[in-house]
């Protein structure tokens, strides 16, 4: 259960380390299995040399994580989010070693004409520095289109510890699944980030897949969306674990998946094609005092038109999906 860490700012656009720290100490206390930093809801702009905020960011969280997990020792994984070219990308996988991080979340939209030989060997040069965490984005914002060949060839890189699954595609879902069945490792980890289908990708008790008599199963997810809610997010995961393990699911689970894509199509603005999906979450975080406001790097991303309305509407809902008393209890503690 990780969430994709936000940024907190103040309202000059400059970083914000109390709310910072908040958000921090709100994932590690809401029981989150580790925490997604530098990327894309954390705004890629901070790599931007005018606001150069990329190392202060990495290292705010994992020093707030740190403090938190020496009273309550436990696993907590760091992901760093890293982009760009190669150059770039390794020095980024770098810095986010010499901090402490565990993984890079690797993101391959820089190179989205490459040969997928490439991005391979791309990836095994980052995975030279830290452990991969594989990222399928979706075309829609910026991904591509990676073939059952590619992630065949990715989950045989050693490195490899983890893949997140984000085409928003059931096709391309099972593409990644029954590449990593084939490639015969147990030890990748499969994580969904397909917003559209949160619950069902942890429900779905996989069939064997492909050349393999191994069932695939997806664990948990790196999300956004779990940037969020997140102490309500912790116990479906551990309640939906429970039932799969007692192959005892209900219809009951197929109706709040469909609450929490309807939310998530609220908050992250499907309706513009994701245009506000910062802010929204943003918006639910300001509300809770875990941000001062809803403010982005680009003073030109914000709500869109009708995304409050739409906020609005799916609090009224969905108040099971949230868990305000658990922030009201403890947001003092956390902005100290």
């Amino acid at each position: 259960m990780i969430p994709a860490h936000p940024l907190a700012l103040t309202a000059a656009r400059a970083l914000d380390e109390r709310h910072q720290r908040a958000l921090t100490r709100y994932y590690v206390a809401a029981g989150a299995g580790g925490i997604a930093v530098g990327v894309h809801t954390t705004q890629f702009q901070i790599r931007d040399p005018k606001h150069a905020l990329l190392a202060p960011v990495l290292a705010l969280a994992a020093e707030t994580a740190g403090e938190r997990l020496r009273a309550d020792p436990r696993a907590f994984a760091l992901i760093a989010g890293v982009c760009g070219e190669t150059k770039q990308a390794l020095a980024e996988a770098r810095l986010a070693h010499d901090l402490g991080y565990h993984a890079a979340l690797v993101s391959l939209g820089a190179l989205h004409d490459a040969s997928e030989e490439r991005l391979l060997g791309h990836c095994r040069e980052i995975g030279e520095v830290l452990p991969l965490f594989g990222f399928y984005l979706q075309p829609a914002v910026g991904g591509r289109v990676l073939r059952y060949e590619f992630w065949r060839g990715f989950a045989e890189i050693p490195q490899v510890v983890a893949i997140k699954i984000a085409p928003f595609n059931r096709y391309q879902t099972l593409d990644v699944l029954r590449a990593v069945a084939d490639s015969g490792r147990t030890d990748i980890s499969l994580y969904t980030g397909n917003d559209d289908q949160i619950l069902l990708d942890l429900l779905t008790p996989f069939p064997p897949l492909g050349e393999s008599d191994r069932a695939p199963r997806i664990v948990g997810g790196l999300l956004g969306q779990w940037a969020v809610w997140t102490h309500r997010a912790v116990e479906m995961l551990e309640e939906i674990r429970a039932a799969r393990d007692m192959m005892s699911l209900d219809a009951a689970w197929l109706a709040r998946a469909a609450a929490l894509t309807d939310a998530n199509g609220a908050l992250f603005d499907v309706r513009h094609a994701f245009a506000g999906c910062i802010a929204g979450l943003h918006e639910i975080l300001r509300r809770r005092r875990l941000l001062a406001g809803n403010w982005c790097l680009d003073p030109n991303e914000s709500l869109s038109p009708g995304q409050l309305d739409e906020i609005d509407r799916v609090l009224r809902a969905y108040p099971e999906l949230t868990d305000d008393a658990f922030v009201a209890a403890n947001i003092d503690a956390w902005l100290r």
